[in-house]
């Protein structure tokens, strides 16, 4: 039987779970791993980032538009920790995500070695499973415990620590071998239990207007179809997280759109609290969802789906609970319900009012993306996007300012469009490095990342990234010179004592074009229609810098800031 090093060893197993790409960024604890990356004909592409954490954002928004593991390497030392908050971000939502990281020899630990820490206790807290080698053999084990982690039950992250020395020893090449099914998520679908799935029934058939609220389990399901199906037959309305955006199309009679505190509006709450039933699917029935426990009420009766069974009841009581995939979950429910209804009766006024809801809140953000106020107002940034952005592509948003203006305006009129943000942890600088994974996954589409100059500052870096590796990304800075939301809060909660939220304006067009990007500033609000279709039609990456209203004096769909 021949032999293959550890490094080579890890490389195979990547190759045997079929994937293409890989991000990351070099360490001298890395040097065996990148060695056996450069020698064997593995069919993989090594993307290098500027950056530990923009390679595991890259990683995460990768996962997103394919349903294939993302992966994403850094070093030893500062690397494993650089590269934590893109983990964190996947592993809680619920996205496929190996982080590998190289570590100092298995003989150097306890000696003080430069770059030692204990890889296995930090990665603990933040991922689904978590590994470090401790023998060679051990290698093969552990990628396909990995990936069966990763893609089983609930998807998350998973961490494995590849010791220098160990990336230079044998083992033998027949331990080499992998489960196809774990090369995409989610690998293994749970059907529910047929008594809970009669019991939602009979509780659905119970209500008189009863709410769907679709999270992010809708779309890593793909349950979109059976979504559309089942509240179809019920003539039900469909609300949705902020993850959850896409579950049903905008455009359809029955959307509501997005709801809760970031990118809701008073007319979302009001359909949200016209149900006597609301039914969670795959959705964590968090704060920000539910408008910290008031939208839905908690008088109101719950029925929770859900993979994770204990995300169900844990912020509701619920009248029935339904554990399992969310497709299979809803597939169920639909023929358990058309087997007692041929159909609901449509009820017309339903209907209409949800219509005459949607309308209104139209309306008012027309005014709005129409005004010609300065500095611009973000609604117009939306607006221009719905014009020109083809049906297929995808929008990538920082958690801050751009967030709740595309969750609550951006209407995702096919399941062919994709609006990717972080809202797991929320942390600044995920959009531009998220949108070059995303591109990885989907070339053929035209990605736009949107985030505030806050988060620009957080991965400025990687923009050399976007030209060495020809990434066709358009970027758009909404640019008020301030942490928008924190400077917001302060004025909502502590009298407007605005302290430490303000930094001076970066000519970011001025920085773009440093590192060889096309890029306009854009002041006059005439003028963005026009450019945002230049820049998205344009060969290359190209930027936009806005100059843009202050969140606090805005009209942003936020219900509820920090007080």
């Amino acid at each position: 039987m021949s032999e293959l090093t550890g490094a080579e060893a890890a490389v195979r197993m990547l190759q045997a779970h079929q994937v293409k790409h890989i991000f990351g960024l070099c360490g001298d604890t890395s040097l065996p791993f990148y060695d056996a990356l450069c020698r064997l004909d593995h069919g993989m592409q090594h993307v290098l980032t500027r950056d530990e954490r923009g390679a595991a954002y890259m990683a995460d928004a990768y996962a997103r538009v394919t349903g294939r593991p993302g992966v994403c390497e850094g070093p030893s030392g500062g690397g494993a920790t650089y590269i934590l908050p893109g983990v964190v971000e996947a592993n809680d939502s619920s996205i496929a995500l190996l982080s590998i990281t190289s570590d100092i020899p298995v003989g150097g630990r306890g000696h003080y070695a430069l770059t030692e820490l204990d890889q296995k206790a930090l990665f603990a807290p933040l991922t689904k499973w978590n590994a470090v080698v401790d023998r060679v053999d051990q290698i093969p084990h552990l990628f396909r415990t990995a990936f069966r982690a990763m893609t089983t039950g609930r998807p998350g992250a998973a961490h494995i620590g590849l010791p220098y020395d160990l990336q230079k020893q044998n083992l033998d090449e027949g331990l080499i071998w992998a489960q196809k099914e774990h090369a995409r998520f989610p690998a293994f679908r749970n059907a529910p239990d047929p008594e809970c799935v009669i019991a939602a029934a009979d509780a659905i058939l119970k209500a008189q207007v009863p709410v769907f609220l679709c999270g992010g389990g809708v779309i890593i399901s793909g349950a979109q179809t059976a979504l559309l199906q089942l509240a179809t037959l019920l003539n039900t309305p469909v609300g949705s997280t902020i993850s959850g955006h896409g579950s049903l199309p905008d455009n359809h009679c029955l959307a509501i759109g997005v709801v809760g505190t970031n990118g809701g509006t008073e007319e979302t709450r009001a359909a949200i609290r016209k149900a006597d039933l609301v039914i969670f699917v795959g959705c964590r029935a968090g704060s920000t969802a539910t408008e910290h426990g008031r939208v839905p009420g908690r008088d109101v009766p719950i029925i929770h789906i859900d993979c994770d069974p204990m995300v169900v009841g844990a912020n509701y009581r619920y009248e029935a609970a339904v554990v399992g995939d969310a497709r299979l979950c809803l597939e169920a429910l639909h023929r358990e319900l058309a087997s007692r209804i041929s159909t609901r009766p449509r009820n017309g006024a339903t209907v209409d009012r949800l219509g005459a809801l949607k309308a209104a809140k139209r309306a008012r953000f027309e005014q709005l993306a129409q005004a010609p106020d300065l500095p611009i107002r973000p609604e117009r940034v939306v607006a221009a996007l719905q014009q020109h952005l083809p049906e297929d592509g995808i929008i990538v948003t920082d958690p801050g300012t751009p967030c709740p203006y595309f969750s609550g305006h951006f209407e995702l009129r096919s399941t062919a469009t994709r609006i990717i943000t972080n809202r797991a942890q929320g942390a600044l600088g995920f959009a531009m490095s998220a949108a070059i994974g995303a591109w990885y996954g989907r070339p053929d589409a035209k990605v736009v990342a949107v985030m505030g100059d806050g988060s620009f500052g957080f991965t400025v870096g990687e923009l050399e990234t976007i030209v060495r590796k020809r990434v066709p990304l358009t970027m758009i800075v909404i640019s008020n010179s301030s942490y928008g939301w924190i400077k917001a809060s302060q004025k909502a909660g502590y009298d407007a004592r605005y302290f430490s939220v303000d930094f001076d304006r970066t000519d970011h067009a001025l920085v773009a074009e440093a590192y060889g990007i096309k890029a306009w500033t854009v002041r006059d609000p005439t003028e963005l229609d026009g450019i945002i279709r230049k820049a998205l039609s344009f060969g290359g990456p190209t930027l936009i810098d806005v100059i843009a209203q202050p969140l606090e004096q805005s009209s942003v769909p936020v219900s509820q800031w920090m007080g």
